[in-house]
């Protein structure tokens, strides 16, 4: 068995009692290092040492990293990441891009930067622990913490963090820091298996990041139809569609797919193929997506919804020729 977490000089320590095993000991501090000093780290670091945790070296190579460092973890030695990782010798929080986790992870594994017993976190959504193997395989402990929250790099993103839910994936004897690190943090777990992972994260992408591109799509084309300020017409009503969809579930369906209007949505397809093409598939997209589930939740009767599916599936053969 790797050696326990070394605890800090007079500090409470806390037990977690793997099955079959020992206790694993950690210090209530802990000592922190964090690799990725970008929207997601710098914040978690300066929310961690709000906690009362001692984060001691950040890696930021980028003026922007290191302006958040200063910004964020003020008095935090920006240094390499092989020096962050060897400084950290209770928890090392990698806050990295998902395709460049895996060669941090390896070169840290392979340089001898981790040690026995340090917790070696990632932020990545679409990570488990796999990813986390070169490290383990030199005894740290690997743990997924992915806060399901979007991020600007600023302070305003400290006063988001209370309630927030975080995707978690760990070993069995690492949950009650995992608990009590989101504790910490002021969120709540969310525990994901390793096989669902990336499942998780699709949909987190899907809802927040394709969000993002709908609004504008959508202000883009009220521009093109003249509204000189668009985000004060979208404002009230996407507030009110994004509320009632949590709240309803697909109840919450409005608008001429819900009705099977097939001419209004006709009219909308082919005005959008003469002002704005790329528009036409992703509308068509969303548009059959809406019609089954309007469908299945009972919102749309099928023979009302026979001409509307005619007039999509005469689109979409369309736009594929």
């Amino acid at each position: 068995m790797s050696a326990p977490l070394r605890p800090s000089p007079g500090a409470p320590r806390e037990a977690a009692v793997p099955a079959g095993g020992a206790p694993l000991v950690f210090p209530r501090t802990l000592t922190v290092g964090i690799i990725g000093a970008g929207r997601v780290g710098a914040v978690l670091g300066a929310a961690l040492a709000a906690a009362g945790h001692r984060v001691v070296a950040a890696a930021g190579v980028s003026g922007a990293a290191k302006a958040r460092i200063a910004l964020l973890l003020p008095g935090t030695r920006n240094r390499s990441a092989t020096s962050v990782a060897r400084a950290a010798t209770d928890l090392l929080l990698i806050a990295v891009p998902d395709d460049a986790l895996a060669g941090v992870v390896a070169g840290l594994a392979d340089t001898g930067a981790l040690r026995p017993g340090q917790v070696v976190a990632h932020t990545s959504g679409a990570h488990g622990l796999a990813v986390l193997a070169p490290a383990a395989a030199v005894g740290a402990r690997p743990l997924a913490l992915h806060p399901a929250m979007t991020f600007t790099g600023t302070p305003d993103d400290l006063g988001r963090l209370a309630g927030i839910s975080y995707g978690v994936t760990a070993p069995a004897e690492l949950r009650p820091l995992a608990a009590r690190l989101v504790a910490d943090l002021g969120g709540v777990p969310e525990w994901v298996g390793e096989a669902d992972r990336a499942l998780y994260h699709a949909g987190l992408a899907h809802g927040a990041n394709h969000l993002v591109t709908l609004v504008n799509e959508a202000a883009d084309r009220l521009r093109d139809a003249g509204v000189a300020q668009p985000e004060k017409v979208l404002a009230p009503l996407l507030r009110a569609a994004l509320e009632n969809a949590l709240r309803l579930g697909d109840d919450a369906l409005t608008g001429p797919v819900s009705r099977g209007d097939a001419g209004t949505v006709r009219r909308h397809l082919e005005r959008l193929a003469e002002t704005a093409p790329e528009s036409v598939a992703p509308y068509l997209a969303l548009a059959r997506r809406s019609a089954d589930r309007a469908i299945a939740a009972g919102r749309l009767r099928p023979v009302d919804a026979e001409s509307l599916l005619d007039v999509l599936a005469g689109i979409h053969r369309e736009v594929a020729a």
